[in-house]
């Protein structure tokens, strides 16, 4: 099946900024299991060639819906925002199925890329459901209710470490309100972000990362080592380490409501900005 572009998107930065894991490259086509099949997708120019799912869930997930230009123009309030945009037009955020999202963030605590594809590729195997895509195996992620019902114990041999608990309560949370995702889509994000932050194991970032990725918060902006040191250098010119809630509160204010969307193209620049500003 083929898509025409008709907006900027770049389908290669997209998947590979850090915000899903789950998503591979394998002879020039990118592969992730998403909901319940597997998904095959490519770009040339301005078309994109993908096949297990319809132009419908394409449009959807990778926000192509989303008027990007606008909420670039938006954002692109300072030179460094402005190199950013320049030099990574046409990444968009995805919209990430919610359990999926927030247990893989809960698996992201204190780890690196590699670490997190990890343990939710242990979990998917270990409780999702097989599928076949040209001659490659992959798994479909969990629902609640399978996790819920595990005991800590088992979930750590997934290699998830202390978080075992914490994924048990969350899947329980979810399993036990079947209504949870519809209603936190509903919530301001103050109190989406406080409902999230009640669940064992979800801090501040976790919640900030879930609520940006699956539930369209654009104002959410997680805070790691990199986003802090460009605020700090960057932008504030501190000597001290900013607090999470004073690093996201500057990006909101300076931002604005499109704020999510900045911090991932400047954490898409994280390297070259938190270098420049050593």
């Amino acid at each position: 099946m083929q898509l025409k572009l008709t907006v900027p998107f770049n389908l290669d930065l997209s998947v590979s900024c850090g915000q899903s894991f789950r998503w591979r490259k394998i002879n020039g086509f990118w592969y992730a299991p998403v909901g319940d099949s597997v998904w095959k997708v490519k770009q040339e120019g301005d078309t994109l060639f993908y096949e297990g799912a319809s132009a419908a869930d394409i449009i959807r997930y990778f926000g192509l819906d989303i008027p990007l230009d606008d909420i670039l123009q938006d954002i692109d309030r300072d030179e460094l925002i402005h190199s950013a945009v320049a030099s990574c037009r046409g990444l968009r955020l995805h919209r990430q199925p919610p359990f999926e999202c927030l247990i893989s963030y809960i698996c992201a605590t204190c780890a690196n890329i590699p670490g997190i594809q990890l343990r939710v590729e242990n979990l998917a195997k270990t409780y999702g459901r097989e599928l076949k895509s040209d001659g490659m195996t992959f798994y479909t992620f969990p629902n609640p209710e399978d996790l819920a019902c595990e005991s800590p114990e088992n979930v750590r041999l997934c290699k998830v470490g202390y978080r075992d608990k914490y994924i048990c309560g969350a899947a329980a949370y979810a399993a036990e309100n079947p209504q949870w995702a519809a209603d936190i889509f509903s919530m301001s994000y103050a109190d989406a972000k406080r409902e999230l932050t009640s669940l064992s194991g979800v801090g501040q970032k976790v919640a900030d990362c879930v609520l940006l990725f699956a539930f369209e918060k654009y104002e959410a902006v997680p805070i790691d080592v990199w986003m802090e040191r460009i605020f700090r250098t960057r932008y504030l010119g501190s000597e001290k380490k900013l607090s999470y809630e004073k690093a996201a509160g500057f990006a909101r204010e300076h931002f604005g409501r499109y704020a999510g969307y900045a911090q991932e193209y400047l954490f898409a620049e994280r390297e070259i900005l938190a270098k420049k500003g050593e």
